[in-house]
């Protein structure tokens, strides 16, 4: 009998391991770990309690009170110059007038800046009868006597409209605009040059 042979092929597939298996299981490559993010937790909102303050009762609030001495006044500002004069006129008074809390003779010891602050109650025939105080800051001792005449004439103005004729006819409500000339580079003042010399 002839015996035949078996021929085998080339292209025979070798059986692949089935997925299954623990070999296979083995094979495969491990996977990567996951990340495991942690949520950060809220901060969990308190409630927070307000205390209220309770209000002042009216009771317990001391008022204060402030009176105003000397009766009622006429107000007026004055200025000339660099000189301003807050002045305040009294109504029932006996003419006594106080320049920044010092008697007026104290104040201004020459007469003719003595006339010049009584001049207005002397055209409208008030002297004596009307006590004036009177702060006054800036200037020089014309300049402040200029301003209380200006401040005065004004005060006067509100006592008795009829006073503005005389006052204006005076030049007392007009706010006096003259001031000293500002000094010129090259010269000694305002004006005056140095002396010059030709040889």
């Amino acid at each position: 009998m002839a015996t035949e042979k078996k021929t085998t092929t080339k292209t025979e597939k070798k059986p692949q391991p089935k997925t299954d298996s623990p070999v296979a299981k083995a094979v495969k490559k491990p996977a990567a770990p996951k990340k495991i993010t942690k949520k950060k937790a809220e901060p969990k909102t308190a409630a927070v309690k307000v205390e209220k303050k309770e209000p002042v009762k009216p009771a317990e609030v001391k008022e204060k009170v402030v009176k105003k001495t000397g009766g009622e006044y006429l107000y007026g500002v004055g200025r000339r110059k660099t000189g301003i004069a807050q002045v305040r006129v009294y109504k029932k008074g006996t003419g006594k007038v106080t320049v920044n809390e010092k008697d007026s003779l104290h104040y201004f010891p020459t007469a003719e800046q003595q006339e010049r602050i009584m001049s207005p109650l002397k055209i409208v025939g008030q002297v004596g009868k009307l006590d004036v105080t009177v702060k006054v800051s800036g200037g020089g001792p014309i300049a402040q006597a200029g301003a209380i005449r200006h401040g005065i004439s004004r005060a006067l103005l509100q006592l008795n409209p009829n006073f503005k004729k005389p006052l204006k006819k005076a030049g007392y409500l007009t706010r006096d605009p003259r001031k000293k000339e500002r000094k010129k580079p090259g010269l000694k003042r305002a004006r005056k040059a140095p002396q010059w010399k030709k040889r």
